[in-house]
Parts: C-alpha cells; sequence; structure tokens
C-alpha cells in the first residue's frame, strides 16, 4: 500500500481513495517516526483506516472545513449545498503517523492548504475526527 521512499526518514506515498492533492490526483505523502521499530506496520494501519474513513468522518471533516473557509474569507463557502462541495477549494498533501506502537490505537493528522490562503488539517484518533482547523499539528499525541 505504501511505496516507501527513504526508509531512514520515515517518508513514503500512497494512493488516498477520497481526498485529492494540489494537482487533483490521489498521491499523498505519509510520515512517520523512523525511530520508532514499528513505524511501518503503524503507518500502514492508519493509510488504511484513513482510506476507509466512514462517510459520516467525511461528511463532518467537510462541514467543519467549510466553516473554516467560511471565516477564512472564501466567499464560495456560503453557498455550498453539500458540505463536501468544499473539497473543490482545499487539497491535502501528506498523512502524519500518530502512533507510539503498533498497539495504539490508531491515529493521524493529515495536512492540507485552501483557497482561502490558509494551511488546514485535521486529526482522526481510531475512527472519531478530534479536530479540523489550522493548528492540525497541535493536535498530535506523538509528534517526531
Amino acid at each position: 500500500m505504501i511505496r516507501w521512499l527513504e526508509e531512514e526518514s520515515g517518508e513514503g506515498r500512497f494512493e488516498s481513495v477520497f481526498f485529492r492533492n494540489d494537482e487533483n490526483e490521489g498521491e499523498l505523502i505519509v510520515y512517520a517516526d523512523s525511530s520508532n521499530p514499528d513505524y511501518r506496520e503503524c503507518s500502514e494501519r492508519c493509510v488504511e483506516a484513513f482510506n476507509a474513513l466512514p462517510e459520516a468522518a467525511v461528511r463532518e471533516i467537510c462541514g467543519q472545513l467549510a466553516a473554516c473557509a467560511e471565516e477564512g474569507g472564501l466567499d464560495e463557502a456560503d453557498g455550498l449545498s453539500d458540505p463536501q462541495d468544499i473539497l473543490r477549494y482545499c487539497w491535502f498533501a501528506a498523512l502524519y503517523v500518530d502512533m507510539a506502537g503498533a498497539e495504539d490505537e490508531v491515529g493521524y493528522v493529515v495536512e492540507g492548504e485552501g483557497d482561502w490562503g490558509e494551511p488546514v488539517g485535521f486529526a482522526v484518533k481510531g475512527d472519531r475526527v478530534t479536530y479540523v482547523g489550522s493548528d492540525y499539528l497541535e493536535a498530535m499525541e506523538n509528534p517526531y
């Protein structure tokens, strides 16, 4: 699932089934703490969970992204008929693995940007969306 680019730095690429990058493609980067002996297993579990996000979680993320866009001054955010339409105005680049070990509950943070000129992202723990907004990296419990 993950194509590892630099094993020493814990960087790889994977295909997102739903969220798109800035070129409207599905390839995103995954970053993991390579000093963690379980980083490969943790990364695979996170990518698998990310690609299997329940529709309710995706709708929650999109609704909160739309609120961020409105606060950020994106005029188009007012007229969205479906919260998922916000994805036309933002894109994602990377998934950061947020797990201390393979036995931990899956946790990750996804980084992106919006047409309203702000970085934006979201954090997920298990199947729960725990944060959506511009301070997404601060939501990590196990930063590296």
